[in-house]
């Protein structure tokens, strides 16, 4: 599940759009039209089904300023309480992105939220435009041309613009594209997920979201109050930065989490890779490419050694030898030649540029100014810093101006905030950020290098036992921490809270 949405948030790569409408922001939307006919999950939700799960659509406004007007479909899943007597109400959550789809994200955090996941509903959905809810697709891509056997840094920058400049063409000229993407918005799926609430027939809606779904939950607590129960909010963002800038920052903590060898290493393999990519399995590798990859492993700490793994399998090959890969570059070849790798991008482009303002937006329109910043970065970031700063996204060559403004946070609605201190994805600082706005926030920091916290074990990392128990407290009795709490590196091997 994360894997999945940080790349996404990584690549940037798809793009389109202006945002969602226009209703009183304290005002629950109009539920659907029909009742919520609940039944068997498709056959694609393999794993839902053989939980017991239901699916089922509800219909919500294309346009939040035209209640009475067109209406799209939002796919949702529910695994109900099996403790009917302490049953608390609905938990939604959120995978992250921007752009996962999450209809089964319920079935990842029923084995940590243990005795807690009997109490509620637990509701997965599709975001709008994604999955089963009602799609949006872009016109085909081109082919895609291989690297040549020579290149360098500037054509590889220029193809990106040009990639990113036809990717904006072919998703706001493709069939009904003009009427639907002014209406992808984070602020459309805080609404659509308070329709959702409204469907169920709940006064009020638990949460649990992470990194960009963090950000998705801290929107829902401004537009609806009222409405929000327990919300679980991991791994998010500074409020006063604008997409962009979001991934300039990424770079810095990325670099520090390298070892002094393996960063060696890997300046000379990119400093080859830019004047001639890297032949393995069957294709080319260009700097950028192999620069995402390793942004992906550096993630968490446990990736330490694939991460080594991997730097040896591409230094290798760039000298000529014919390498079989290792499991960590195998599974991420496997994964960008997977179909699902352009839905994925084309997700996160629609909710990267579909904001008037935080989580999203703010994408210089020059292709210049991310040259300059790419070269410029070089000197203390040789690593990552190109590959942060040259993020040229869709959104640059967007022709369309957001709806609405973006979402100020600034509330006293009670929020549990969770943070891993050393997060090169979504920086520390971000989430101290918002924990200022959030006035009813309490901050649970981890110290470990890590983008997410809850539930790490169940997604084969180390667990933070000490942010699984205080979550799972709040969730069950609705008590958040009485000051923010730090907990132990889990090598410490007492899960304390200090």
């Amino acid at each position: 599940m994360r894997i999945a949405s940080a790349v996404t948030a990584g690549l940037g790569l798809a793009g389109l759009l202006a945002t969602g409408a226009a209703a009183a922001p304290h005002d629950s939307p109009r539920g659907p039209r029909e009742a919520v006919n609940w039944g068997a999950c498709s056959a694609a939700q393999k794993e839902l089904n053989e939980a017991g799960a239901q699916c089922a659509k509800v219909a919500v406004p294309l346009d939040y300023s035209d209640p009475r007007g067109r209406t799209i479909d939002i796919a949702i899943s529910r695994i109900k309480a099996k403790s009917p007597g302490k049953r608390r109400g609905i938990l939604l959550s959120n995978p992250g992105g921007p752009g996962g789809t999450g209809l089964a994200t319920t079935l990842s955090l029923r084995p940590t939220l243990k005795d807690v996941a009997d109490r509620y509903d637990l509701i997965g959905f599709d975001p709008r435009f994604l999955g089963e809810s009602t799609p949006l697709t872009c016109g085909p891509a081109p082919r895609p041309v291989p690297p040549g056997e020579t290149t360098t840094p500037r054509e590889d920058f220029d193809a990106a613009t040009r990639a990113a400049r036809d990717t904006a063409r072919r998703c706001q000229e493709h069939g009904d594209n003009a009427a639907l993407l002014p209406h992808a918005s984070t602020r459309n799926v805080a609404r659509d997920m308070d329709a959702i609430r409204a469907a169920l027939g709940e006064r009020r809606m638990s949460y649990y979201g992470v990194s960009y779904g963090a950000d998705l939950g801290a929107v829902y607590t401004q537009m609806f109050p009222r409405r929000a129960d327990r919300i679980v909010i991991d791994s998010s963002t500074d409020p006063a930065a604008t997409q962009y800038e979001l991934f300039q920052r990424s770079g810095a903590p990325a670099e520090a989490a390298l070892s002094p060898g393996v960063r060696a290493d890997m300046e000379k393999l990119l400093a080859r890779a830019e004047r001639h990519p890297i032949p393995v399995a069957g294709q080319r590798l260009d700097a950028k490419l192999v620069r995402l990859m390793f942004k992906q492993l550096v993630q968490h700490e446990e990736n330490d050694g694939q991460l080594a793994g991997m730097v040896d399998d591409l230094t290798r090959a760039a000298a000529g030898e014919e390498v079989e890969p290792g499991p960590a570059l195998a599974a991420m070849l496997a994964f960008l030649n997977s179909p699902e790798v352009e839905n994925s991008m084309l997700g996160g482009a629609m909710f990267m540029c579909g904001d008037g303002g935080w989580p999203a937006g703010g994408w210089p329109k020059d292709p210049e100014t991310y040259w300059k910043n790419m070269e410029r970065s070089r000197a203390d970031q040789p690593v990552f810093g190109p590959y942060v700063n040259s993020m040229i996204a869709p959104c640059a060559f967007w022709d369309s101006e957001p709806r609405e403004p973006g979402t100020k946070v600034d509330n006293k609605v009670p929020v549990l905030m969770l943070q891993a201190r050393l997060d090169n994805n979504v920086p520390y600082e971000g989430a101290l950020a918002l924990h200022r706005k959030l006035k009813g926030s309490r901050l649970l920091t981890a110290d470990i290098r890590s983008h997410g916290v809850y539930g790490r074990g169940s997604a084969g990392l180390t667990p933070v036992p000490c942010a699984d128990r205080t979550v799972n407290a709040y969730l069950r009795d609705g008590k958040l921490p009485a000051a923010d709490v730090t907990c132990a590196h889990p090598d410490e091997k007492t899960g304390a809270q200090r």
